[in-house]
């Protein structure tokens, strides 16, 4: 996710979302949650009502920037937290005001 302005913007359009930062929060206390299980935990945890198709294509927006990893296990498809793009995108654009003090 490291490098171009494109990039860069769909990152920060995908977090930008709150539904999606609920999902990356939930995800980041414990990853290979199925769809249900991340949606009844940002339901019950956070109140936020979407139908499950709706919330699905959070999901998707989030696998789209790599931000969630997908493991299937049988018939379930399992998301994981991957913080590389957060870290090395995020953390790289803004280190460059932290070196201008």
């Amino acid at each position: 996710m490291k490098g171009s302005d494109d990039q860069l913007n769909r990152l920060y359009r995908a977090i930008g979302d709150t539904t999606r930062r609920r999902i990356i929060d939930e995800l980041a206390l414990r990853d290979r949650q199925s769809l249900f299980e991340i949606y009844a935990r940002v339901l019950s945890e956070h109140g936020i009502n979407h139908s499950r198709q709706a919330f699905s294509r959070h999901l998707s927006v989030l696998e789209e920037v790599g931000i969630i990893e997908v493991e299937w296990e049988g018939n379930t498809k399992l998301h994981s937290l991957n913080k590389t793009p957060l870290t090395d995108s995020l953390s790289g654009w803004i280190e460059k005001f932290k070196e201008q003090k």
